[in-house]
């Protein structure tokens, strides 16, 4: 949705079938589907699977599959802009975080890294001077709430990521549209530069999402992992 938002027309590719998917969908395999199809887009995003890398999953001695590489091997040969977003702890080469904090109106800190072959830039990271509310309570006013697991509360987990269309299971995987419109604007920056010589700031922290486009290969599922696709609109203007 964030790169929708920033100026993008999305086209995701997922192995599992994703009824509740807002843009054009195919399901498939993530990573042939962008082998054969890249040349139809313009940019890229992918959130390959992140259990390989969460705490959780470590502490359980889980073993799981590591797609990122693999990602970012396609993405380079292909050489169109692209990004990888992925779990703090996650192998990724001189990523960007983003932090729910960064952004005004976000009620949950869920860094995130991205990783991307465009130059990215980050806001500031303030203070994390709200509390979290504890696992199985609703958040206060002043609170900010965890969405991992069964956490409780689907509708304030909605205002907290900024998505208010999710079920539970899908909040808990996705990231807020904030950090992708914030992404997103950049990518479609580096795409289609300014035509004057004044520079201006191709993102800005207040505004929810990232722009990306053409193919957001993302969200933790088997082996598509739900990449998505992103084309430029008609207009192809930062908003």
């Amino acid at each position: 949705m964030g790169y929708h938002r920033a100026g993008f027309d999305v086209f995701g590719v997922d192995i599992d079938p994703q009824p509740r998917y807002p843009f054009e969908f195919h399901q498939g395999d993530a990573l042939k589907y962008l082998l054969e199809h890249h040349h139809e887009f313009d940019a890229f995003h992918a959130s390959p699977p992140c259990q390989a890398f969460t705490n959780a999953q470590r502490i359980q001695g889980n073993e799981h599959p590591d797609f990122i590489t693999a990602t970012r091997a396609a993405f380079q040969l292909i050489g169109k802009p692209w990004v990888i977003e992925n779990v703090v702890g996650a192998p990724l080469k001189d990523p960007i975080e983003l932090c729910g904090a960064m952004f005004p109106g976000l009620r949950t800190y869920r860094h995130r890294l991205f990783e991307s072959n465009v130059n990215l830039l980050q806001p500031l990271h303030p203070a994390h001077v709200a509390k979290t509310a504890k696992m199985g309570r609703q958040p206060g006013p002043d609170e900010f709430m965890h969405i991992v697991g069964n956490f409780s509360g689907v509708a304030a987990g909605r205002v907290a990521m900024g998505i208010d269309w999710m079920t539970r299971d899908e909040l808990r995987e996705a990231i807020p549209p904030a950090m992708t419109e914030l992404v997103g604007r950049q990518i479609l920056a580096h795409l289609k530069p300014p035509a004057t010589d004044v520079i201006h700031h191709a993102y800005d922290a207040n505004v929810p999402g990232l722009v990306a486009c053409n193919c957001d290969l993302g969200r933790e599922h088997d082996l598509g992992y739900e990449p998505r696709l992103y084309r430029r609109n008609s207009a192809g203007e930062l908003a």
